[in-house]
């Protein structure tokens, strides 16, 4: 058992459940229930896309079948060479065939440390597929791994993501109970909302300072694009 589960196990043994808990937590469920309209994953692309163009990201849906070629396009007509994807996904071998030869695929199959050069100096995107999302918010539900690592979505200027509508949650709430969180999570679950923004004591803001100048994100739908 690590210092971790015995410093947890102490605590729980300690209040397993506080005064009252129980109640509090209905009554939580109680209000986004009442707040929260029964939402098609059609109905939830929508809200997911217009929360997304709230906070400067650029969102469009696109069926299954079309939205790697679609991608493909946008991405030359940016003048995007290079770009990172992840071909041990289907997703990632379908953009990849989707491309043009002026758009290079690049994989992060090696250490950092051998090509941190080339990776801040040369490419200028990075694919990911979204865990999930959360349409009130337009929040990205990210699960970085060793071979899509949080590095795809925060080092290169452009970041661009998928999600599946069918994934899509209503709130931040929703999210938490249907995924549910509180069984375990990953090591690295990250919660993205569109590009990185900052601002200095004057109020300027700024972009692309602490991540993505940019976010694109394609909402999977059965619905055309």
């Amino acid at each position: 058992m690590s210092a971790r589960d015995r410093i947890l196990g102490r605590l729980r043994a300690a209040a397993p459940h506080g005064p009252g808990s129980n109640d509090l937590e209905r009554r939580i469920d109680a209000h986004f229930d009442t707040r929260r309209a029964d939402a098609s994953p059609n109905v939830l692309a929508q809200r997911m896309q217009v929360a997304l163009e709230a906070v400067r990201a650029q969102a469009w849906c696109a069926r299954a079948d079309e939205w790697p070629a679609l991608l493909a396009r946008r991405l030359a007509d940016a003048g995007v060479r290079r770009v990172l994807v992840d071909a041990a996904t289907s997703e990632g071998r379908a953009l990849r065939a989707a491309l043009p030869a002026n758009v290079e695929p690049v994989a992060f199959d090696g250490p950092l440390e051998d090509w941190k050069a080339e990776l801040f100096g040369t490419v200028d995107a990075g694919f990911t597929v979204a865990r999930s999302g959360i349409a009130a918010t337009g929040t990205l539900v990210l699960a970085p791994d060793a071979t899509s690592p949080r590095t795809v979505s925060l080092v290169p200027p452009l970041h661009v993501a998928l999600v599946y509508a069918h994934t899509l949650h209503a709130d931040l709430h929703q999210a938490l109970h249907a995924e549910r969180w509180q069984d375990g999570m990953p090591t690295n679950l990250v919660l993205a909302t569109g590009p990185s923004r900052t601002s200095d004591i004057q109020q300027t803001l700024a972009f692309g300072a602490h991540g993505p100048r940019w976010t694109w994100v394609v909402i999977v739908t059965g619905e055309p694009a």
